[in-house]
């Protein structure tokens, strides 16, 4: 196992996390209207639940010796504060992070169980989020997946 590379990868996870943490923060505080009580708390939601990722992540980088990176991963400030428009950035952003889990999958399969099963929980976890997403963007009685 490249365990340098592995280590990386673990610090983008990190950072990507983190930088998911403050979007969807910044993006509860931004939600107005009558919806927006069921749809901050699932914003506050997706940011305790990048915390928790972030300090897995973390965790694996100090067990393997390595050092977390204090770096937050890209912040857009687009200014578009509609719930349409936010989910979208979410769903681009949530895929940027399902590579880097499926890039860590590759650099660890069949080489280390632990993060081998990280890597597989963590890519279900962003799937179901993503595909959360994408029927929150569909209109009422579509069917057809969204497609950015």
């Amino acid at each position: 196992m490249k365990q340098n590379e592995v280590l990386k990868i673990l610090n983008r996870i990190m950072e990507l996390e983190l930088a998911g943490v403050v979007r969807y923060t910044h993006y509860a505080l931004m939600v107005y209207g009558f919806n927006r009580i069921p749809i901050v708390d699932w914003l506050q939601k997706n940011a305790d639940e990048g915390l928790l990722h972030a300090r897995q992540a973390g965790e694996l980088v100090t067990w393997m010796g390595g050092h977390p990176s204090l770096v937050i991963g890209p912040l857009l400030e687009s200014h578009k504060h509609d719930i349409g428009d936010i989910l979208r950035e979410s769903l681009e952003h949530e895929g940027e992070a399902l590579k880097a889990y499926y890039a860590l999958l590759a650099l660890v399969k069949d080489k280390d169980v632990r993060l081998e099963d990280y890597a597989r929980d963590m890519i279900s976890q962003e799937v179901a989020h993503q595909d959360e997403v994408n029927k929150m963007l569909r209109k009422p009685g579509q069917t057809e997946p969204f497609k950015q």
